[in-house]
């Protein structure tokens, strides 16, 4: 039961890592950013309870708070690369943050424990979880009531105009830009969000883990953030579910492969887009179960 409660678990840190990235590719762009604001927000949220005594809740929400403003801060030197140019520029950012917490010290004694970052030997002492007796069972429902929120705001947002405007600058945008809508805005609001997004995932992570080294937020993490949406689909919130959920239970089903799953993962990658190029959730088939579902259609044929 504990097996499932912890995979359950790390599945709220991957699917709130993949909206992030989500957001960000409604409009057009592809970031390597995420694994870079999920560590300022691992970081931030764990110094904030394990050194300043914090609570947990104002703690992981400041996580998402400085992840935020790094992505509002990357957002505008992002607008003036797209493509390749922008996942390098994206990438390098995640890097530097890396080399940061590589290098960072900043550590407490409490009795014979050294708690907080200390450079290359990785953050150890994060354990407000444990020291206030939470079972993996609250731990996982914390967890989830982050991810339930941030799931019905995105929902929201995707049937309101923000998430009108936002596609629309995805799918073609001179023709956005000659409707009136503001590029600059869309762009640097999507990477906003996503940064709070990936930052709060950071820090309950590091709550969970209770231990983070600067190796764990890199090229794969980054990779696996953007895969989320792209394998799952971005007709709406429910693929970069369907993505954590594909390769959750690939990673499960492999691991007798050891090291060897890894190279898998990148032939069922390239698989998938040649298969299903428009990710798992098919944005056609979305439209088609909405016209089944449309309150006014079962009327119609009733009248016929």
């Amino acid at each position: 039961m504990e097996f499932y409660t912890s995979l359950l678990t790390l599945f709220g840190f991957r699917i709130l890592l993949g909206l992030s990235a989500y957001v960000v590719i409604l409009t057009g762009q592809v970031s390597m950013a995420q694994a870079g604001f999920y560590a300022l927000g691992a970081y931030t949220a764990g110094t904030a309870t394990a050194i300043w005594g914090w609570p947990i809740v104002p703690s992981v929400v400041l996580g998402g708070v400085i992840g935020g403003v790094f992505g509002f801060l990357v957002g505008f030197p992002a607008l003036r690369v797209r493509g390749l140019f922008l996942v390098i520029a994206t990438l390098a950012f995640t890097e530097i943050v890396r080399m940061v917490f590589l290098n960072l010290k900043y550590t407490i004694r409490v009795g014979d424990r050294t708690i907080g970052p200390a450079a290359a030997e990785g953050f150890r002492g994060i354990t407000f979880f444990y020291e206030h007796g939470w079972s993996p069972v609250q731990i996982a429902g914390f967890t989830w009531v982050f991810v339930v929120v941030v799931l019905v705001a995105f929902w929201l947002m995707d049937r309101s105009r923000a998430g009108s405007v936002l596609r629309a600058v995805g799918e073609d945008e001179l023709a956005a830009a000659s409707v009136g809508i503001n590029l600059t805005a869309a762009k640097v609001s999507a990477m906003t969000v996503g940064g709070f997004v990936a930052g709060l995932a950071g820090g309950l992570y590091a709550h969970y883990a209770t231990y983070l080294s600067q190796e764990e937020f890199g090229v794969l993490l980054a990779s696996f953030a953007v895969a989320y949406p792209l394998i799952g689909g971005t007709a709406n919130v429910l693929g970069p579910i369907a993505g954590v959920l594909f390769f959750g239970f690939l990673i499960e089903g492999l691991r007798f492969l050891g090291d060897w799953r890894n190279l898998f993962f990148g032939i069922l990658i390239v698989a998938m887009m040649n298969v299903r190029p428009h990710g798992i959730i098919d944005p056609a088939l979305m439209r088609r179960l909405a016209l089944r579902l449309r309150p006014g259609r079962k009327t119609a044929h009733a009248r016929a």
